[in-house]
């Protein structure tokens, strides 16, 4: 068609239509849908003259599908259906008891962070659902952008103009180093001290090796990589082995083979947010998780 699609042609049509193939009868169908007879008969009219093809042949007041007719109603009953199933599945989502919430965070927060945040906010609201999604903070963001997500806890909590951000919490991160390092004996070191090591850290896009390559920085070095990996836990294991040193957040259990060093200077920290796109709706579910998370400022992390 000329600059519109069959879509948007005939989907108000298709409730129509369905309506007069069941009744067989223009008058007892205008009665169900609570319209006109005349205005439900020339809309037939016209989405014939629209397909090109006659769909009902007429018997006096009655009408009766043509094979062309039954064709088309096994199809917009398909359509029909299926907007009824998804119009249900978000009514469903959207219930404020039973509802979904789409819910992204960093892997390193997966541990013990996230699943003592649901546990506290299902004492109250057991039945809502979850979807969680765990990733890197870019591909998060990206997600949330699209409407995959409706919050992500992230870090560092980003700076743009379709984002609503809020700061949560802080997390101290520790030179992490082999048990047999020169600085394995000290509780304090600066991060400079550190600047002849060889560093494993996350691929770049990763909010924790922005952190690490912004504080190395200001320590005056650029870290040289031995390693590049994905998972925080799978650094410790690499320092472990003896091939590198790293810049981490507290491990939910202590590992052997590493000593985890408080970073004197600079201070070596990384914030924890919230962000959800700005003016977005919230569902009732979605609502309720996000002033639960906004009410735990400060007490997100461990201490």
């Amino acid at each position: 068609m000329d600059g519109e699609s069959w879509a948007a042609v005939l989907a108000p049509r298709l409730a129509q239509f369905a309506a007069v193939a069941r009744h067989e009868h223009v008058t007892r169908a205008a009665q169900q849908l609570g319209m006109p007879q005349s205005t439900l008969s020339r809309a037939m009219v016209r989405l014939e003259q629209d397909l090109g093809v006659a769909l009902f042949a007429r018997r006096g007041r009655n009408v009766q599908l043509t094979r062309a007719g039954h064709t088309f109603l096994a199809s917009a009953e398909r359509a029909l259906g299926e907007v009824e199933r998804s119009a249900e599945a978000v009514r469903v989502d959207a219930d404020p008891h039973t509802g979904k919430v789409a819910f992204g965070f960093l892997h390193t927060l997966g541990s013990e962070t996230v699943p003592s945040l649901l546990r506290g906010f299902r004492a109250d609201y057991p039945r809502v659902q979850f979807q969680l999604v765990q990733n890197y903070a870019e591909a998060m963001l990206e997600r949330l952008r699209a409407g995959e997500l409706d919050l992500c806890l992230t870090s560092p909590p980003p700076d743009a103009p379709d984002l609503v951000v809020r700061r949560l919490d802080e997390q101290r991160l520790r030179l992490v180093v082999p048990a047999d390092h020169r600085l394995a004996t000290r509780k304090r070191v600066r991060l400079d001290e550190a600047a002849g090591d060889l560093f494993v850290a996350l691929e770049p896009g990763y909010g924790l090796r922005r952190i690490t390559d912004d504080l190395c920085a200001e320590a005056g070095f650029v870290p040289r990589l031995a390693f590049e990996g994905e998972e925080a836990e799978t650094l410790r294991g690499l320092v472990a082995a003896g091939l590198g040193v790293a810049l981490l957040p507290p491990p939910a259990v202590p590992r052997p083979g590493v000593v985890e060093l408080t970073v004197s200077a600079p201070r070596a920290v990384r914030y924890i947010g919230v962000a959800w796109l700005d003016g977005h709706p919230d569902t009732a579910p979605v609502a309720a998780f996000k002033k639960f998370l906004l009410s735990r400022r400060g007490q997100l992390l461990p201490r």
